[in-house]
């Protein structure tokens, strides 16, 4: 459960907002979040159309059977490099299907993806496109312990897109990343390629006139392979111990205790597992919210030159989609799946740490030895200053106060890491970055 200060004032105006507004699917009390599963019921629509729906998502009741020539279209797409300007960057350029469809970052990174063009490099580190299928539609819900209802769900790490489709013309349109710039450039484009006669025979000739419609083609077939099988394997040592028992080791072990427990790692309340469910759909790693732990400012990003910059997340787009109170969610990001983090090069979404291990300790001292984190001893300093009373302060091991003694100690961060390994799909175990060991001469 997350806790921190803007759920209060959430809880009034979120009242206020509760309207008979059509819901994003079925009915006007009804909204279809994830594929094939049954609709939720909606008590309120907030702002601009997102559903506040009575139950969890339950990722075991989604279905997907996208149809086989659209997934292979879908993964045409995917891997052609003509569809950046200048040509020469695809899809898998910023996720490797080599590591887990994550990025592979030169030595000299700042810690994020370059584009299409020398010199510019995506805001953010682009996440693991695998299990990506499971993210639901956006929505509000509220637990029984909770003051007030929490957003979920929502592609990107800031939620902007509702769904995989929509997802697409984000990278395809950013200037720093695909650069195409606009549908009409991306048409031309595309027209150039053996891909568009390809989409036409799909969706029909408009596709190849209507801009609007070439990038509707292009997000349902990537959609397509993205909801396939091959995008979700299940395949890791964790999955084997969900299925058959299969042990973990003894160090294995003490991380997945730490990590579910609430007063060492707390990992479960946001990272979410069922380690007694035999289906590895419950066991996400994730519960798609969002939440604000004001991760260090990673001063080698480009943009970052300029002090005015923010990554303020999830308030842009509740501007857009007018949510009460906009300003509550800034510095807020969603919660990641940590299926086959152990890949990674760069962790947080802005690539500030370039070991796992860091990640993990990070949340560990964060408030208790915050010199460690941030350079010149300024905390929260990725996040502006009207805006960190968001940061989530009040969970533990981030609710503790500088003298205090750690929830972990070091060889238990070093048994956390040692679970989240564990969750490597079989495919990728090659690609696993060394383990780090602990600082010398600290337990």
């Amino acid at each position: 459960m997350r806790l921190a200060s803007p759920y209060l004032a959430f809880g009034a105006a979120l009242l206020s907002w509760a309207a008979a507004l059509p819901a994003v699917a079925a009915t006007a009390k009804q909204a279809v979040l994830l594929p094939g599963a049954p609709p939720a019921t909606v008590i309120a629509t907030i702002g601009n159309g997102t559903p506040k729906v009575t139950a969890k998502v339950d990722a075991t009741a989604a279905v997907f059977r996208p149809d086989p020539a659209l997934v292979a279209l879908g993964r045409r797409a995917f891997f052609d490099v003509r569809l950046s300007m200048p040509r020469g960057q695809s899809c898998a350029s910023c996720h490797d299907p080599a590591r887990a469809f994550s990025a592979t970052l030169p030595h000299d990174t700042p810690g994020v993806t370059q584009g299409s063009r020398p010199g510019h490099f995506s805001l953010r580190n682009p996440p693991s496109l695998l299990y990506v299928r499971y993210v639901p539609r956006r929505h509000f819900y509220q637990d029984d312990d909770a003051p007030a209802a929490s957003p979920f769900g929502g592609l990107f790490a800031d939620g902007r897109a509702d769904t995989l489709a929509e997802q697409v013309r984000g990278p395809l349109l950013e200037p720093n990343e695909m650069n195409n710039g606009s549908p009409d450039r991306l048409l031309r484009n595309v027209n150039a390629t053996e891909l568009a006669p390809a989409l036409a025979a799909q969706f029909g000739p408009a596709v190849r006139k209507d801009p609007e419609a070439m990038l509707r083609a292009l997000g349902a077939a990537l959609q397509a392979y993205m909801q396939s099988d091959e995008m979700a394997p299940f395949t890791s040592r964790f999955d084997d111990y969900l299925r058959h028992r299969t042990p973990l080791t003894p160090q294995e072990t003490r991380g997945l205790a730490l990590f579910k427990n609430p007063d060492k790692g707390n990992c479960m309340s946001c990272h979410t597992l069922s380690d007694t469910a035999s289906r590895p759909e419950r066991s996400l790693f994730t519960d798609f919210g969002y939440d604000a732990i004001a991760v260090p400012r990673n001063r080698a990003l480009p943009a970052n030159r300029d002090p005015r910059h923010f990554d303020n997340g999830l308030c842009d787009t509740a501007r857009r989609l007018r949510w009460p109170e906009p300003q509550q969610w800034c510095g807020y990001l969603r919660t990641p799946g940590l299926r086959n983090v152990a890949v990674r090069q760069r962790f947080m979404h802005n690539g500030v740490f370039t070991t796992l291990r860091d990640a993990v300790a990070f949340y560990n001292t964060r408030t208790i030895d915050p010199g460690k984190w941030y350079a010149g001893g300024k905390v929260f300093d990725d996040v502006p200053a009207a805006y960190r009373d968001n940061i989530n302060v009040n969970s533990p091991p981030m609710n503790r106060k500088p003298g205090m003694p750690a929830a972990l100690t070091e060889d238990e961060i070093d048994d956390i890491v040692a679970f989240l390994r564990t969750l490597t799909d079989a495919a990728y175990v090659g690609a696993m970055v060394d383990a780090v060991p602990k600082p010398q001469g600290k337990r």
